[in-house]
């Protein structure tokens, strides 16, 4: 594959990623959420298993800053998505450690934008395969970066 091909497989599997995120990203907005409130909702619900939903979890999971996940975490509790939880006292834990849970309102939201969101997988879904997988292929045809400097340097 050259290096042309690539970059077009590689662009094409951007692009396709870039459509599914503007319509995620419009899909909550109809719902009445701001994107980043429906993928704390996400994260909720169906983040790792086995890990508390502290509010670092929710920071790290949507590249956020701490400040910013907290203020996400206030309008979600605002608009009655969420839930603050104090977790129980543990004297070698710091006390101001608090979880975050999904409510049933919230719980109800993101099943139905769920709903819509695996709808557009089964439509879009194919087309962002096939495009990760010509991605995948061009990488693996590829030379390592080190073999294409050592050809270049011998070419001297």
């Amino acid at each position: 594959m050259t290096p042309g091909n690539c970059m077009r497989s590689l662009e094409e599997f951007r692009y396709r990623i870039r459509r599914f995120l503007d319509f995620s990203r419009r899909a909550a907005r109809a719902a009445g959420l701001a994107p980043q409130q429906h993928q704390m909702l996400l994260v909720l619900a169906g983040g790792p298993p086995g890990t508390d939903s502290r509010i670092r979890l929710l920071a790290e999971r949507l590249f956020l800053n701490h400040n910013s996940a907290v203020e996400l975490v206030n309008r979600l509790e605002l608009e009655g998505m969420v839930q603050r939880v104090r977790k129980p006292h543990d004297h070698r834990k710091d006390r101001r450690q608090v979880g975050v849970r999904i409510t049933p309102r919230g719980a109800r939201v993101l099943a139905r934008l769920t709903r819509h969101h695996l709808a557009e997988l089964r439509t879009a879904g194919p087309e962002l395969v096939r495009a990760l997988q010509a991605a995948i292929a061009g990488a693996r045809r590829a030379p390592p970066r080190r073999a294409r400097a050592a050809r270049r340097r011998g070419s001297r």
